[in-house]
C-alpha cells in the first residue's frame, strides 16, 4: 500500500504580476530566491582581512595622517 503523494509545497511570495510565486519552497517555507537561509562566511573566516585594510594598525594610520592633513590644512590657512 502506498501513500498518497505529499502535495508540492509553493513558496508563498508574489510575483510583479502579483501571482504566487511558482518555485517549490524549502523546509522553511519559502523558495530559493524569497528567503532561502544563507549560512553566510564560516566561522573564523578571515576573507575580509585578507589585505589588511580594516585591520586595527592600518585604522590607526589611516587616522594619524587624516590629523596631519587636517594639521597642515589649518597651518596653510593661518599662513595664507
Amino acid at each position: 500500500m502506498q501513500s498518497a503523494p505529499q502535495p508540492r509545497r509553493i513558496c508563498g511570495a508574489r510575483t510583479r504580476a502579483g501571482t504566487p510565486c511558482p518555485t517549490p519552497a524549502m523546509p522553511n517555507g519559502r523558495c530559493r530566491m524569497h528567503g532561502g537561509l544563507s549560512p553566510g562566511p564560516p566561522k573564523g573566516s578571515r576573507n575580509a582581512l585578507k589585505h589588511g585594510r580594516y585591520g586595527a594598525e592600518a585604522i590607526t594610520r589611516r587616522r594619524e595622517i587624516a590629523a596631519l592633513i587636517r594639521r597642515m590644512r589649518s597651518l596653510a590657512a593661518a599662513v595664507g
